[in-house]
Formats: C-alpha cells, structure tokens, sequence
C-alpha cells in the first residue's frame, strides 16, 4: 500500500486488494437506519487495517431504488440518503489520505425513467434531439432475436409509453430505458460523466452491462463489434485525459 499522501501507482490496480462497499448497508453515522457517507468515512480505518487498497462503491446515485440503485435518476450527485457531494468529497479525501483507491460503478447502459433525459425524450417529438436518447419504435416486434433477461418480471424488452406514444427498448426492468448508443450525442454525454468523476479525483469506474450498448436487427444483441468500438472509444477517451491514474 502506498503511504498516505503519496502519489498513487498508475499500476495499482494490478494487485490490488478491492473491498465491495453497498453505502446504503456499510455504516450508519446518523441512526436513521441508512448507511452513509459520513459513516463510511468513520470505517476507514477498519478498511484501512483490514488491508484493503481499493474500495469499490456500488451505485450511490439519485435513484427511485427499484432496482437498488442501479435505476438512475442524475449521474452527478449523490443520494440524498447517504449525503450530500460534499460528503463525497470528503470520504474521497479521507480515502486517499490513508492510501486507499476509490473505484465507483457507473450503470451506463440504461437510465432511470425518472431521470431527466427520459423525461424530456418522451415529451419531445420522433426525431428531435431529446427523442434520439433513447431507443424508441412503433412496434414491438423488433429484434426479436433478443432474449429477456428478467423473464420472471418482463414479457418483452419493448414497453409502451403513452407519453412518448411509441415503444421503448430496455434490457432489464422496464422502468430503465437503455441509451441510444447510436446516437454520439449520447456518448459525449457519458464521457461527460466519467470526466466528472475522475476530475473529482475518483481512481477507477467499473461500467456495468455494457455488453448490450447497441441493438441490431438480426442479432442477439450483445457483445456486438460496434459496442466493442463503443467501449474502446470511450477507454481511449479516459486514457488519454487520466493516464496518470
């Protein structure tokens, strides 16, 4: 482990040892029966002593929490549950002080219904800027090809908006509509995000279910070369402003 203070290995995530962190479950700091940010920081020695070099924080963003977090509502802050961004900001300071690295998980293909970007494409009219977001058709016969993920809780991966009038593609629960990775305004948008927490001084982003970015007629769906260039582009992106990192 590097010595509190120090500059950290741009290596470091090579060995090292990473603890899985639910803010929510973690530490209570205020007895509302919540964990949260001030909490975590109160554990930090613990983690520190445990041996830990990295910790991984699952999602502790803006969200209804349908699906515990993964659902959400504005990449830019936090929780209201766990804290405030200066809470953040804080527990990341605490953090590095004792030589630990902080990694956060980024849901990047789907969104929250209830985020803002969904709530204005369902507004706007087929074609327009904020429409382009998102996936949306007629029909729900396309892509047939796709399986569903959650069978139990889902009939199709196309949900009516009678909003929006039209059809909505998602992979998971109907409540998280996927991106329109299609779309390179949308890609922008996600670099933004990422910037914005590497330039807080966050050390790593593990992006969750990025294996279903892009659709195609005729396909499964997943793992297609255009979600590979996708994921390439936005590595090469964050490599070439946070190589240091």
């Amino acid at each position: 482990m590097k010595r509190p203070g120090s500059t950290p290995d741009p290596l470091w995530y090579k060995d090292a040892i990473i603890y899985e962190i639910h803010v929510r479950a973690f530490a209570d700091s205020n007895g509302d029966g919540v964990g949260d940010f001030r909490g975590l920081i109160q554990k930090l020695d613990y983690l520190q002593d445990l041996g830990v070099t990295c910790l991984w924080l699952l999602p502790f963003f803006p969200s209804p929490l349908r699906d515990d977090g993964y659902d959400i509502a504005d990449y830019l802050n936090v929780h209201p549950s766990y804290g405030t961004i200066e809470d953040f900001q804080e527990f990341l300071a605490a953090a590095h002080q004792r030589g630990l690295q902080v990694m956060i998980e980024l849901v990047v293909n789907h969104t929250s219904d209830q985020h803002p970007w969904f709530q204005a494409a369902r507004q706007a009219p087929p074609g327009s800027p904020e429409r382009e977001f998102y996936v949306w058709n007629d029909s729900d016969q396309k892509y047939r090809d796709v399986r569903i993920i959650f069978t139990d809780t889902e009939k199709s991966n196309w949900t009516w908006d009678p909003v929006g009038q039209a059809y909505f593609w998602h992979r998971f629960f109907s409540h998280q509509p996927d991106l329109n990775y299609d779309n390179p305004v949308v890609i922008h948008e996600i670099l933004k995000v990422m910037r914005y927490w590497l330039d807080m001084g966050v050390d790593a982003l593990r992006v969750d279910a990025v294996p279903y970015l892009v659709e195609r007629e005729g396909t499964n769906c997943e793992n297609l070369p255009e979600t590979h260039e996708i994921i390439k582009n936005l590595r090469r992106e964050i490599d070439e402003n946070f190589a240091a990192r």
